[in-house]
């Protein structure tokens, strides 16, 4: 099977030669759809179609649209996460400490649970329809016949806007990878590389040492490098010291301890926050997100200063909607949008933690392009009854796969299968008693789904 990844030498000449061969495919999409979109809904539609590939790597193009626009390097700190897992997170952390200290936050995360307006935050609320319409619409113009991609369209997008409004730092979550994301348009001031594990790896390599130099690809020559995954790839860290990068590892250059009820983070002999609240998060992951949070804020101190009373006061609430998400209790509801084997381990961790004297029923539907076996091999064996859907996207996996794969790890395995995940949830929220729980992963789409139908039941 050919891989999707590009070499460092090759990217741009790929890229190149995408956009020259695009040309029909951009001809014929501007005939078939001439007119502007008068919504966002139809501006969604629009980006999504004006690329032959929902993923094509590389900053070629994009510096090509973002020279036409005018963009340029924000004139305040800028952060980029980068990671498999947990990148969610530590925006989330980033932006409620920072936002609770007072300053001006501009944040661009994917994907989006519900809507999209979820990607762009502005001191923490969600941009309008019609600033997001606008930003297309700027786009579209500037772009000519070059052809972007949904992700890309959406970036630029963020960027547009940030540069609109006042700021005070910039966050941005990686959408693939590192080196030719497109959140790497701009050099980031701090990168951020949470815990390195296998996915997407058509694109990224086959195992920690290829993902760590694509994740190493945010990190820029004399800036700031914070690694929060506590076994980094030799690789990664290779890249960061020849970049002569200000480099800050965990259980290295700065370290947690979780108390009985409450947990210290330490850097060197004199930075210490001792006795800090338990954050609205699960698992030791977690805490290694917080732990890698807490030193970007140490980092950017002289220039933010954040207080050791706006970080306690702000630990608390520190909650991610899809992250091990408890919406209600007899029977328990648990939504969490794990969907690689790292995060499904993860997952099956904080199930045993919060355990239940019933049964756990399990609503999932996956992307085809993940690693269904090895993920599901790790929540198995934590599952009583399986609620199998499929997902109507256009890499989404099908029913029948999901249920081979589950027969495969246990030939006893209690599977029903539905053609929708709403079918699956209402059965297993059906069957449940009151001593069970019910938990729904997989990826984005399925949770999202389930985040929709009880928003709309309220």
């Amino acid at each position: 099977m050919r891989s999707n990844r590009l070499d460092p030498g090759d990217a741009e000449r790929e890229e190149n030669r995408h956009i020259l061969t695009a040309g029909f495919f951009r001809y014929t999409t501007r005939i078939l759809m001439t007119e502007t979109p008068g919504d966002l809904a139809g501006w969604l539609d629009f980006i999504s179609a004006q690329h032959s590939h929902e993923i094509e790597l590389g900053l070629v193009r994009l510096r090509q649209v973002a020279n036409q626009l005018g963009l340029r390097p924000f004139n305040c700190p800028l952060i980029t996460v980068a990671g498999t897992n947990g990148k969610g997170s530590s925006i989330t952390a980033l932006e409620s400490f920072y936002t609770r200290a007072g300053y001006h936050t501009a944040c661009y995360t994917s994907p989006h649970l519900t809507v999209f307006n979820e990607r762009i935050r502005i001191d923490g609320l969600f941009v309008a329809d019609d600033e997001l319409c606008a930003a297309f619409a700027e786009i579209n113009s500037a772009r000519a016949s070059i052809p972007l991609t949904y992700f890309e369209f959406a970036t630029l997008a963020a960027f547009v806007i940030f540069l609109q409004h006042e700021r005070d730092i910039i966050l941005l979550e990686v959408g693939l990878g590192g080196r030719l994301d497109a959140t790497n348009l701009f050099p980031a001031d701090l990168a951020l590389i949470t815990s390195i594990g296998i996915d997407h790896t058509a694109w990224l390599g086959n195992d920690r040492e290829a993902i760590g130099v694509e994740k190493a690809g945010i990190i820029h020559e004399g800036k700031i490098a914070v690694i929060s995954d506590p076994e980094p790839p030799q690789s990664l860290l290779n890249i960061a010291h020849a970049k002569a990068a200000r480099i800050f590892s965990l259980n290295q250059d700065y370290r947690y301890e979780i108390k009985a009820v409450d947990w210290c983070w330490q850097q060197g002999e004199k930075n210490v926050l001792s006795a800090l609240p338990l954050p609205g998060l699960y698992g030791i992951p977690q805490f290694n997100n917080l732990a890698g949070v807490l030193m970007c804020l140490a980092a950017l101190q002289k220039q933010l200063p954040v207080s050791d009373e706006t970080i306690r006061s702000a630990l608390p609430g520190i909650k991610v909607n899809g992250r091990f998400q408890v919406v209600a209790t007899k029977p328990q509801l648990i939504l969490d949008v794990a969907h690689n084997p790292d995060s499904m381990e993860l997952l099956t961790e904080n199930l045993k933690a919060l355990p239940v004297s019933g049964n756990t029923h399990a609503v999932v539907a996956m992307l085809k392009d993940k690693d269904i076996y090895e993920s599901l091999s790790r929540i198995y064996p934590s599952i009583d009854y399986w609620y199998v859907a499929g997902l109507t996207v256009a890499r989404g996996g099908t029913t029948q796969h999901l249920k081979a794969v589950l027969e495969k790890l246990g030939p006893n395995i209690h599977i029903s299968l539905f053609e929708t995940v709403e079918q699956a949830w209402e059965q297993a929220c059906w069957l449940a008693e009151e001593e069970d729980r019910v938990v729904v992963f997989g990826s984005f789409h399925t949770v999202g789904g389930i985040i929709e139908i009880l928003s709309s039941s309220c």
